[in-house]
């Protein structure tokens, strides 16, 4: 008798979405005695997106795929693995994971890309490992992790305060959309506070009072794109154009392409420009390609919710 064979199991697999991140506003305040600046500031999680895979390993291991995955470390320097392990301490699991990180946000591009990571990795442990932790458990994991990683957690608007870590939601209308331009040449993100600091040397700096960001909540509540572009804010913008001054080319092409406004993302040196609609945005798109003035070019729409599953097999 010939027997059929049968077609193996799938392993058991989680894959988690988790978006990046521009800040509408962003308002620094001078260091601590920790080196750690106070920040005000208005985040907005976009369609650019990183995916991870988490499947059960002896080890805790990591593969990166995607846009600029090879300058992605996959040691225990990577903010996923640190992720994975921490919760695993928390929870007292002795097995390891094996995650795949599919890149899509731009690499130390100022769009959160390795905090959505560490982000999408705890949501896919959680489900992998089942440990049945409940939200507010693992945004205080996030916190521990970065301060950008609560926010990928939770995505949507909200505001930022403390080291941006601390969250609480704006009240948005309709949608948001937005052209990228990404450079491959990363902007550290420490290198760019210690170039605002020298920039601010023997200056007052004030501490960073949300009230500045009144007109922008305003804007966001009323849906009014051209009022949000007016007000585009981020104090690390001089910092990041003084360690890359060739930003002020996408910067320029993006107002001559009729921006509703155009900002700096985070850090750098992503340069994010708002349009008036879908349509805009894939022309200022073209703008940035036509001009070669970015080595990436990217169009999403914002709001988007935070770190989801988006499959599982048992």
């Amino acid at each position: 008798m010939t027997l059929t064979p049968v077609a193996p199991l799938p392993e058991h697999e989680v894959r988690v979405r988790a978006p990046g991140k521009i800040n509408l506003s962003l308002r620094v305040g001078p260091p601590d005695e920790d080196g750690y600046h106070a920040l005000s500031t208005v985040f907005q999680a976009v369609s650019v997106f990183e995916e991870v895979v988490a499947t059960p390993s002896d080890v805790f291991e990591l593969t990166v795929s995607g846009p600029q995955s090879e300058v992605v470390p996959t040691d225990e320097g990577n903010l996923a693995l640190r992720a994975a392990r921490l919760l695993a301490e928390r929870v007292g699991i002795d097995a390891g994971v094996h995650l795949h990180l599919v890149k899509d946000v731009p690499v130390a591009g100022g769009m959160a890309g390795g905090s959505a990571d560490a982000a999408a990795a705890l949501v896919a442990c959680d489900s992998l490992w089942r440990t049945g932790l409940g939200r507010e458990e693992l945004v205080e994991l996030a916190a521990a992790l970065g301060s950008d990683v609560p926010f990928s957690l939770t995505g949507h608007t909200a505001v930022g305060s403390g080291r941006g870590h601390l969250l609480t939601p704006a009240l948005t209308r309709g949608e948001f959309h937005w052209a990228f331009a990404v450079q491959h040449r990363g902007l550290s993100t420490a290198a760019v506070y210690r170039e605002f600091d020298a920039l601010h040397q023997g200056r007052h700096v004030p501490e960073p009072d949300p009230e500045d960001d009144v007109p922008l909540m305003q804007a966001l509540r009323a849906g009014d794109a051209r009022a949000l572009g007016a007000v585009l804010h981020n104090d690390l913008q001089d910092a990041a154009l003084s360690l890359d001054p060739g930003l002020v080319e996408p910067l320029a092409v993006a107002q001559d392409a009729g921006a509703l406004g155009v900002v700096v993302s985070g850090s750098g040196p992503t340069v994010a420009a708002l349009a008036r609609s879908r349509q805009h945005a894939l022309v200022l798109a073209a703008a940035f390609t036509a001009a070669g003035v970015a080595d990436r070019v990217l169009t999403a729409a914002g709001p988007v919710a935070g770190a989801r599953v988006v499959s599982a097999t048992d």
